[in-house]
């Protein structure tokens, strides 16, 4: 699991190769993540928006940029938590993922950034 704190804000995430998605003859290689979104801070918070890097490992990068996650914009109270899981398509077995959530102080209004920490997206097979 890869973790990072930024801004009060803990982001956890797990991966997890999606073997009858994905077709390696056909360069389609499935990965779910499932992200855990924890408030350490003292302040009422929502996700607004995301943005993702998403690298092969033949280089080619791909940028997803949107509003919410999963089609939600969770509100999150001091110590609570939100998780959801969601998946990337991958043309090589091997990449990785690194991005960043906007979220709004709700009390405030002030917008920050919160850093998604970068995490590998490995098919098993290319470990051996």
């Amino acid at each position: 699991m890869d973790t990072l704190i930024t801004n009060g804000i803990k982001i956890s995430v797990e991966t997890f190769y999606q073997p009858s998605y994905s077709n390696p003859v056909e360069a389609k290689f499935i990965h779910a993540y499932r992200i855990t979104i924890e408030n350490l801070s003292d302040m009422t918070v929502q996700l607004m928006r995301r943005h993702w890097v998403i690298t092969d490992s033949d280089g080619i990068v791909r940028e997803v940029e949107g509003e919410g996650v999963i089609g939600r914009q969770p509100v999150l109270e001091p110590n609570e938590s939100h998780q959801y899981v969601s998946w990337c398509n991958l043309h090589t077995g091997m990449g990785r993922m690194v991005g960043s959530y906007e979220m709004q102080n709700i009390h405030s209004g002030d917008l920050f950034q919160v850093d998604i920490p970068a995490f590998q997206l490995i098919a098993p097979f290319q470990l051996n």
